[in-house]
């Protein structure tokens, strides 16, 4: 193994391959395995502010879709799973503990009966309100640690990356 101190973790895994398998192009894993180290990262780094308000990434998200939304800060549970990154599946499992914990409430449809409605209420509110102050200033924090054009060039490139990930067609031009 190459325990040269000028290789990152992903470029010692790199080289490692390249020794044992120099028939495979592991160059991928330069950007791949960055950014999944990053994410993970960035995860701890922003689990962190969530943490601090007592919520988890999820309820977090679910509590943000909701402030998003606009008085009267409330959407139906599959509009929720549609503004955030929670499952359908996920989001009754915390819909239920921001229930318990006075920050949200649920209530039937006016216009479907079977339906229902999630809503902020006050002190979730004021929580989220704090919770996303932090967690901005955090995001903003974490970014610093570039310049400015590096940040705008990232965004850019992950922009475009993203575009042909989640739409194929994008990237073959249909």
């Amino acid at each position: 193994m190459d325990d040269s101190p000028s290789l990152d973790r992903v470029a010692r895994i790199q080289a490692d391959w390249r020794r044992e398998r120099p028939d495979v192009d592991v160059t991928p894993q330069g950007v791949i395995g960055r950014l999944h180290r990053l994410a993970g990262r960035l995860t701890e780094e922003l689990s962190l502010v969530y943490r601090r308000y007592g919520l988890s990434e999820g309820e977090f998200d679910v509590l943000c879709a909701l402030r998003r939304a606009g008085d009267p800060f409330e959407r139906a549970p599959g509009d929720l799973a549609a503004h955030t990154m929670v499952t359908t599946g996920a989001m009754t499992k915390r819909i239920d503990r921001l229930e318990r914990g006075g920050l949200v409430t649920r209530r039937r449809s006016g216009d479907d009966q079977r339906g229902r409605i999630v809503a902020l209420t006050q002190p979730g509110r004021e929580l989220i309100d704090k919770a996303f102050t932090d967690h901005m200033r955090n995001e903003h924090r974490l970014l610093s640690l570039l310049t400015p054009a590096e940040t705008e060039t990232l965004e850019a490139l992950l922009t475009a990356w993203i575009s042909h990930v989640e739409d194929p067609r994008a990237a073959d031009g249909t």
